[in-house]
């Protein structure tokens, strides 16, 4: 790697009126911010618009209520078409897991029917396939993907688990722990052809991809809105198409109940819908201050620059490469890996990302994957090259003394 590709950086953001991008949002300037995939960031125009709807709310709860369903509809609409999908497959839901439970509590029992997972897949949502399975007296079946598997030996890996007993597939569209995508297409047709549901964790899809559900044959999709489209934390979609989906119901029983699919998921009791309402504004400031296509290209460039001087300072640490081999890789999210001794588990990975920013300042992610740790770079469109080569230089160093400390415990040394 040449000296002019580690140090050639994507020029900031910048807001109409010429200010950094960060002064959109109220970030804590005391932290860095490296961490958009986790949970978000809101800018300052969504919680405003959502603070005006909670006094809204608490100002005449009585009429609020009776009129908030239709306004969840009309919202819906909205964001259909920031997905490019009919509103009529969309329903709103609090998060990913969300959608996700809602489909594992739909689905017939199936007794000794078996699930397809990977071993990518978001823990949560595999801890709730494996509760299903035992319900159906079944079991889960997880396909190996190596990190660095293509695509058609992603494909070939999840298709080897399926059988005749398969009563569901659950595939990532993008992971989580390995930012890799996964062939959600082709499973998909396959599945179709088998007569096989498929439920697409797209979590971390809307806005890091233009069309998510583009060219996709899935039963199930569900995504968060509130990572990569900044909307209030607590928004997401759930797309269903196809005759299972009107086995969907809300997890709350309300007086929608009756009401077809996606109609009945647009009440449900006093939950604070609010974050719903106030989606829109959030993608649309995206939308109106830079356009989601500059921004996600400038997501990607700046965390393809964070990778090189990140990996690189690593690299002159520890003698040892941390480039990151990701077969089916994904915009605006990178891998670099961690000297040994940090994060061989996912325990010990959230224990370090709290450290950091306990004692550093970041807020990052770290993951573990096959024993591994990585550090998952994340840039949104807040971020600048300074916020990576700040962890280039102050942090780096740090996390090379503790894994070194790590490893001279180990030793008992």
């Amino acid at each position: 790697m040449s000296e002019t590709e580690v140090t050639t950086a994507p020029r900031p953001l910048l807001l109409a009126d010429g200010r950094p991008a960060a002064r959109a949002w109220s970030l804590d300037p005391a932290l860095r911010h490296l961490n958009h995939g986790s949970f978000g960031a809101v800018p300052l125009v969504a919680q405003e618009r959502q603070n005006q709807l909670r006094e809204e709310m608490d100002r005449s709860p009585v009429v609020w209520f009776p009129a908030l369903p239709q306004r969840v509809a009309d919202t819906r609409v909205e964001l259909a078409a920031f997905l490019r999908v009919s509103p009529g497959d969309l329903a709103l839901v609090p998060n990913a897991s969300a959608g996700v439970s809602t489909v594992y509590g739909a689905l017939a029992p199936r007794p000794g029917g078996e699930i397809v997972v990977t071993d990518h897949g978001y823990g949560a949502v595999t801890m709730g396939a494996e509760r299903l399975a035992r319900r159906w007296g079944g079991r889960v079946r997880t396909a190996r993907v190596p990190l660095e598997a293509d695509e058609e030996q992603a494909y070939e890996a999840v298709v080897a688990e399926l059988s005749d007993a398969t009563g569901l597939i659950v595939l990532d569209h993008i992971t989580s722990v390995t930012a890799r995508r996964m062939p959600v297409d082709r499973v998909g047709a396959e599945a179709r052809r088998r007569g096989i549901p498929l439920l697409v964790d797209g979590a971390h899809a809307p806005g890091l991809i233009a069309a998510p559900l583009s060219g996709v044959t899935c039963d199930f999709w569900v995504g968060n809105l509130h990572k990569w489209g900044c909307a209030p934390r607590g928004t997401a979609a759930l797309v269903a198409r196809g005759p299972l989906r009107e086995e969907l119901h809300p997890l709350i029983d309300s007086w929608s109940a009756a009401d077809p699919y996606p109609d009945r998921f647009d009440q449900q009791g006093t939950l604070d819908a609010t974050g719903y309402l106030a989606a829109p504004t959030a993608l649309d400031f995206i939308e109106h201050t830079w356009g989601w296509e500059t921004a996600r290209r400038y997501m990607d460039d700046l965390a393809g620059y964070a990778e090189r001087v990140v990996g690189a300072t690593f690299a002159e640490l520890t003698g040892v490469s941390s480039t990151v081999d990701v077969g089916m890789p994904v915009p605006g999210m990178r891998l670099v890996r961690l000297p040994a001794g940090l994060a061989a588990t996912r325990v010990e990975a959230d224990a370090l990302r709290d450290r950091v920013a306990g004692e550093l300042g970041v807020e990052s992610a770290f993951t573990s994957f096959g024993g591994v740790g990585y550090l998952r770079l994340s840039a949104h469109v807040y971020n600048t090259a300074a916020d990576y080569e700040y962890f280039a230089e102050s942090c780096v160093p740090v996390l090379g003394e503790w894994a070194a400390s790590t490893r001279g415990h180990h030793s008992g040394r």
